[in-house]
């Protein structure tokens, strides 16, 4: 949990939030100021804005869990998007979402609030991206390809044009799907859904 605050249109982060990390020690140059518990004391002391840096684990909860604190402290998390990537004009960023280095999101693109885009992904255009979605480095969405809330796809996945991939699904590493995917579906690393029917 890392909270920021706006300087000349740039977030320089003051700061992070751990349970499980001594005070005093540093996380990439930002300084440990203690666990969660502070949130409201420094949400009093004037931060408005945090950004949740519990990333695509497996159990989704744990992420939302902490959106649901920043709430309750009343902060605000802002969309955070690396130098390197590039977000159309027309692309919608419904807050909280991270977009990470080299990562590409075509026209009239939505990605829903605190959805992580990792590096190298290509989100094509007219995509439709839930809440708190984890898509991996590398994975590639066809246009018009709906993910809904919570789903996961995996390192190097193909999502072609026009599906679905339904409310906490996750697809595999190097998977290839080629029809929807029901929700809390799984696609297994390196395979192609939908399976094909056994020889007989």
């Amino acid at each position: 949990m890392i909270d920021l605050v706006r300087a000349g249109g740039v977030y320089t982060v003051v700061g992070v939030l751990d349970d499980s990390l001594p005070v005093g020690s540093r996380v990439n140059g930002a300084p440990v100021l203690g666990g969660g518990a502070l949130l409201p004391a420094l949400a009093a002391r004037g931060l408005r804005l945090a950004a949740n840096a519990v990333g695509g684990i497996g159990n989704v909860r744990v992420r939302l869990h902490v959106f649901d604190l920043l709430e309750q402290a009343h902060l605000e998390c802002p969309n955070l998007v690396h130098p390197s990537a590039c977000v159309e004009p027309s692309a919608v960023l419904e807050g909280g979402v991270q977009v990470l280095a080299q990562s590409y999101i075509s026209s009239e693109a939505r990605v829903g609030f605190g959805t992580v885009i990792n590096a190298g992904v290509v989100v094509s255009h007219d995509c439709h991206i839930g809440r708190c979605v984890n898509l991996s480095p590398g994975a590639l969405l066809a246009g018009g390809v709906r993910v809904e809330d919570h789903a996961q796809i995996g390192m190097g996945a193909t999502v072609n044009l026009n599906l679905t991939i339904g409310s906490g699904a996750r697809v595999g590493n190097g998977a290839t799907v080629k029809a929807d995917v029901p929700a809390q579906g799984r696609v297994y690393a390196g395979t192609i859904w939908p399976p094909r029917p056994a020889a007989e």
